[in-house]
């Protein structure tokens, strides 16, 4: 079998699958670039166990399930997982002289010739789907980079000296070595490109009484990554203080650094370092900032259409207050620095107040705050307004002293954007009011309000249709004519989304243009329910009404959406 055309040839023609089934795998294989294989087991036209065994008899050659199959990893650093990515093969036993090796083509002697001069051994081929075997190297060979952490482990003594956070007297020369030390910089070095590798967006060191663990937040999830012994959690703490040009003897106060790391073509990738002593030693939390992921276009940030106009129409003018909430997390400065990019013109002068300055906008002048000498976004916020600022970005409005400052500017020809910290639009208001910020001040200056969460998205490689019964989707929010849907969609768990289902996230957008109908409630002192009904009546769409669109739309699931949005 030559390709994977060859084999959607032979199953038409054996009258396993139809032609229209054939092409439709095609063009599903052409959007997602998965192997034919996988593609038609993945759309419910032939199952993998019939691939193989199809190929068993055409072949014939003994077939192998891979999924029961227990891997060695003696046997699989026989062959690298780029020899095997590239044959698509796996490396199963050892016999004497003979290696079983699985193979989605039997006959591709170039394959055989090539595993044979690399290895020594003859090779003994059996037959498994190509999605199989995909499926078994990840599998495999995952198992092998998860073993590196054992490997750097191993080198490390019984005798290694523990400096737990109970002891008085500190030797912080003793410290500084075994921070130093081979493997526990290879371990560092090793959690840190592993996250980089599996898309992480924080890594978590977290000490506990009889335990020290990792994890990794992926797509907005926090999972374990590795438990290392306990007794180096002085080590792994002091190399990544070191790293981040923190004080590696004060351990008792909170600390704040950054670690850059260069890596291939040019690439930089940051780490935002945050130390916090616990009662069992100290916590850090690491944000990764990767500056060439940054996502700038607004229309690929998950905005529906009118929405998107109703923002765009808001950071077009002149003057006046684009706010955007949401909880940490949820994408706000993501949505900013779109904004920013859409108005960065050499005619407008743009000047931002961040804490910290995640990433760097090149024509924008950022100032990263440092409250320990005075600079805040109040005294940031003054001097901006003696600098001539066209357009003017607040990191976030935490107090009375920052609002009115921004309200003041953005009443006096400055178009302001900042974020604020509420669950949904319309509460936005209110929260200003608590400030002491008055009602005739928010009206004549706030343009928009936007409130966003990040849902994650269903795999496109694992997604498989179901359907809800009718009150569950009721109960859920969707009204009579969107539960006339069909089929909606969620991941079952593969390979490529680590058996969660989900790979990705999607914003949802909740954009409450302020009107002059609002304007005039919030001067009658609306309560933000009333506020709220008077939006959705003009067309706003809430945060779950935007999360059942992209529901339907097959984007994410109904379970997704409960976990980031509250029931209208």
């Amino acid at each position: 079998m030559a390709s994977g055309n060859r084999l959607g040839e032979l199953l038409v023609r054996e009258k396993l699958i139809s032609l229209q089934q054939l092409r439709q795998a095609q063009e599903e294989q052409r959007k997602s670039g998965s192997n034919l294989g996988y593609t038609l087991a993945k759309l419910g036209y032939i199952s993998d166990g019939e691939i193989t065994n199809f190929l068993s008899a055409q072949y014939r050659v003994p077939a192998v399930n891979l999924e029961d199959y227990e891997l060695d990893p003696n046997v699989l650093k026989l062959v690298s997982k780029e020899v095997c990515d590239k044959h698509k093969c796996v490396p199963l036993s050892r016999s004497g002289n003979a290696l079983i090796v699985a193979m989605a083509d039997p006959t591709n002697l170039h394959a055989i010739d090539d595993i044979k001069f690399l290895t020594g051994f003859n090779v003994e081929p059996v037959v498994a789907s190509e999605g199989a075997i995909t499926g078994a190297i990840e599998r495999g060979y995952a198992a092998g980079s998860t073993a590196q952490y054992d490997d750097i482990i191993k080198e490390f003594g019984d005798e290694e000296v523990d400096f737990g956070v109970e002891d008085v007297d500190i030797n912080i020369n003793e410290l500084e070595k075994a921070a130093e030390d081979a493997p526990v910089v290879r371990l560092v070095n090793a959690l840190l490109l592993n996250a980089i590798k599996k898309g992480a967006s924080d890594i978590h060191v977290e000490p506990y009484e009889r335990k020290l663990r990792v994890r990794y937040r992926i797509d907005g999830v926090l999972l374990d990554e590795m438990e290392p012994p306990l007794k180096w959690k002085a080590a792994i703490s002091s190399r990544l203080k070191i790293m981040a040009s923190l004080d590696i003897a004060e351990r008792r106060l909170p600390q704040d650094g950054r670690i850059k790391l260069k890596m291939g073509g040019g690439k930089e990738m940051d780490f935002r370092v945050s130390v916090l002593p616990t009662i069992w030693g100290e916590k850090i939390v690491m944000r990764l900032l990767d500056k060439s992921n940054l996502q700038l276009d607004m229309t690929k940030l998950g905005f529906d259409v009118q929405p998107l106009n109703d923002f765009k129409w808001a950071i077009q003018q002149p003057w006046g207050m684009v706010l955007v909430t949401g909880p940490t997390g949820s994408g706000k400065t993501t949505t900013l620095y779109s904004a920013l990019s859409d108005l960065n013109k050499t005619d407008v002068n743009i000047s931002t107040a961040e804490d910290p300055v995640e990433y760097n906008l090149p024509g924008i002048n950022q100032v990263q705050m440092h409250d320990e000498i005075g600079l805040n976004f109040a005294a940031a916020l003054r001097s901006f307004l003696r600098q001539d600022p066209d357009i003017i970005m607040v990191g976030e409005i935490r107090d009375f002293e920052t609002a009115e400052i921004a309200v003041k500017a953005a009443l006096t020809g400055h178009l302001v954007l900042s974020t604020l910290h509420t669950n949904d639009a319309p509460s936005t208001i209110s929260r200003l009011l608590n400030m002491g910020v008055e009602p005739f001040l928010i009206t004549a200056s706030v343009n928009l309000v936007l409130a966003q969460r990040l849902a994650r998205k269903v795999c496109l490689d694992c997604r498989t249709p179901y359907r809800p019964d009718n009150q569950q989707l009721k109960d859920f929010g969707f009204n009579d004519q969107q539960m006339q849907v069909q089929q909606l969609l969620r991941g079952a768990g593969c390979k490529n989304c680590n058996g969660s289902g989900y790979r990705g996230r999607v914003a949802l957008y909740e954009v409450m243009r302020f009107s002059e109908n609002l304007k005039e409630m919030v001067l009658q002192g609306a309560s933000t329910a009333e506020l709220k009904t008077a939006a959705i009546k003009a067309g706003m769409k809430t945060l779950r009404a935007a999360g059942i669109e992209k529901i339907i739309n097959g984007v994410t699931t109904m379970e997704e959406v409960g976990r980031v949005t509250m029931g209208d």
